[in-house]
């Protein structure tokens, strides 16, 4: 397989037809024969004046202020989310261990007490 390599003041033609708006990059690739398809915009995003191929993102006051807001909500959600994983934890480890020193098996326990804590019964109090 050959390789091809193009001079810097080639590139900078290409790039230049494309900025000049003459011709889009698909065209100046089939025009002078340039085999990959992405070439061409890879050169004008290095070597063009930047005006072409970008993406700006206008906001209005408030927009800007809702996306930090929701992104702060997110990150605030997703701790909340991993502390409450944590305690899930803990409590399954806590439960492993109080069956062991039991002498009971995690199930039997979750069958007999059907999940529910164990309710204390008081005793009647004698006038």
């Amino acid at each position: 397989m050959n390789v091809i390599r193009y001079s810097k003041a080639f590139k900078m033609q290409c790039v230049q037809e494309v900025e000049a708006g003459t011709s889009c990059a698909y065209e100046v690739q089939r025009k002078y024969k340039i085999r990959g398809t992405d070439t061409i915009m890879r050169w004008v995003r290095q070597f063009g004046s930047g005006k072409y191929g970008k993406v700006i993102r206008v906001e209005k006051a408030g927009e800007v202020n809702v996306a930090s807001t929701l992104r702060t909500e997110l990150r605030r959600v997703k701790e909340a989310l991993a502390d409450t994983y944590m305690e899930l934890a803990l409590e399954k480890a806590f439960l492993v261990v109080a069956c062991e020193r039991m002498d009971q098996t995690v199930e039997g326990f979750k069958k007999k007490h059907g999940g529910r804590p164990p309710t204390r019964r008081c005793k009647p109090t004698r006038n």
